[in-house]
């Protein structure tokens, strides 16, 4: 299995690019928003997914291995290839993770070849699963935190052994009024499940 490459970009088509890597020609499909920020005889990096089935040897390029591992939680969804997986990919990943949190299916079918019933799978199937990396545009009351204090609160209460997910479940309904992050800590401890 091929999971890094590194090499020139040789051509670059409507769905990848040819990166030549030691003398050898890769096909690797990428975002399109990827491939509207590369050119022509540009250095890459990427990490590959590999896609074999009988028929095919497909190669899905990633900037960065989050991606790359966002992609994988998708392929798992029933219904999901990696073409509809890689149209996904097309908006901030982020943006699809909190959208995927907070059950929002409206936005999800806005992605070219997604249909509400494999958009609910999508958000059935992978809202416990996944992680963020940023709580603080996550549609819950707390949102008016400051993203620094988001981060202390969840760096702290996850040395206590709680996950990011229970943090988000137990700071949802966090009051306004409740700013300070101790205060915010006494909450979480009090209300978590």
């Amino acid at each position: 299995m091929i999971s890094y490459l590194k090499g020139n970009i040789i051509k670059k088509t409507d769905k990848g690019i040819v990166l030549d890597v030691g003398n050898l020609g890769y096909f690797v499909h990428l975002s399109r928003t990827l491939l509207e920020e590369l050119n022509e005889k540009e250095e890459l990096e990427l990490f590959i997914h590999s896609h074999i089935r009988e028929d095919s040897f497909d190669l899905y390029g990633f900037p960065s291995w989050a991606e790359l591992t966002f992609f994988k939680q998708l392929l798992s969804v029933n219904g999901v290839g990696p073409k509809v997986a890689t149209e996904i990919i097309t908006l901030p990943v982020e943006d699809v993770k909190k959208a995927i949190i907070n059950k929002d299916v409206s936005f999800i079918t806005r992605i070219k070849g997604i249909g509400k019933k494999t958009a609910e799978r999508v958000v059935l199937e992978l809202k416990s699963k996944i992680e963020i990396t940023d709580i603080s545009g996550l549609d819950r009351k707390y949102k008016h935190l400051d993203e620094n204090i988001n981060n202390d609160i969840t760096e702290a209460l996850m040395k206590f052994g709680y996950s990011k997910q229970q943090v988000r479940q137990a700071l949802k309904d966090l009051p306004s009024d409740i700013k300070d992050t101790e205060e915010i800590i006494t909450y979480f401890l009090k209300h978590s499940r």
